[in-house]
């Protein structure tokens, strides 16, 4: 009970002032404004780096710059949008969803296989001795390297495609998992030995839990990775995917269809990786994002 008589307000002390600067801390009444003064502002901010980037970009391909990086004969912004509403205009939802199905597909089996094989090596030093090191000589192997033995390993190129994109997400899922895993704190794990958890207890309680915040790395960088080997992975297409269309546009020759093919590629990627943060950052709501200084 407070021995404050009634009418009076009780003093501030130095505990409350500092309860009451901490940046992380709600108040029971607070409202979220929908879109404050310093989402505006940061919004404004990323746009004009876009007009700048296209802006300076045409600027260069007017000019002809030649200085070690030559604009001669690179498409400007204006040609590479000109070839995008050509594109869009006849069947672009067909090569779009190819190629978004094989780069989830292969997400998927990655996502499943990296994180529960990462957290099993990481937890089990028996089973990383037997196989770690062959997946170690494995991951350094390029995704282009890889379709060769695509070609001859799988049936048809639809599948050969979706392994391709497995293995570009399929090694940074793993070695961020196994990293988290290790990285756990061993005194958050001899508390929960002195307080009687069995080992599935900890397990499940605490390394996962702990690992969670290298996993959603992994699964972020994942799948920018996934769409980075996607032009890779369709070289081996018949007729349908983004990638396929900017290789085909290069053996052509059709130089405007290769930059717009990239920025596609280059969207759906940033999209995708945004899509997979904010998932996993609901996976974790007990950890808190520090913001970044205006």
């Amino acid at each position: 009970m407070s021995n404050i008589p009634s009418g009076q307000v009780r003093p501030i002390g130095p505990w409350d002032s500092l309860t009451l600067k901490n940046p992380f801390r709600k108040s029971a009444g607070a409202v979220k404004e929908p879109f404050s003064a310093r989402q505006r502002n940061q919004l404004l901010r990323r746009m004009l780096s876009l007009v700048l980037f296209f802006g300076i970009w045409q600027i260069l391909c007017l000019v002809k710059f030649n200085l070690w990086i030559n604009f001669s004969f690179l498409p400007s912004p204006i040609e590479v949008f000109g070839a995008t509403v050509k594109f869009f205009s006849s069947n672009a939802m067909i090569h779009i969803q190819s190629s978004a199905g094989r780069v989830l597909a292969g997400y998927f089996f990655a996502t499943i296989l990296g994180v529960s094989l990462g957290i099993l090596i990481g937890w089990f030093q028996k089973l990383e001795d037997l196989v770690f090191l062959p997946l170690e000589l494995l991951r350094p192997i390029p995704a282009v390297a890889w379709i060769p033995l695509a070609i001859l390993m799988f049936p048809d190129a639809e599948s050969g495609m979706i392994y391709i994109t497995f293995i570009g997400a399929f090694f940074p899922i793993l070695i961020s998992t196994i990293k988290g895993v290790e990285g756990v704190d061993m005194l958050l794990l001899r508390v929960g030995q002195c307080l009687g958890a069995r080992q599935w207890d900890v397990f499940k309680d605490i390394v996962v839990p702990g690992a969670m915040p290298s996993i959603a790395s992994g699964l972020v960088i994942g799948m920018g990775n996934c769409w980075f080997c996607l032009v890779t992975a369709e070289i081996l297409a018949g007729r349908y995917g983004i990638g396929y269309i900017t290789w085909e546009s290069y053996v052509t020759s059709n130089y405007p269809p290769i930059v717009m093919g990239m920025l596609l590629i280059g969207l759906m990627g940033s999209l995708s990786s945004y899509l997979v943060e904010h998932v996993v950052q609901l996976l974790m709501p007990w950890r808190v994002t520090k913001k970044k200084t205006a």
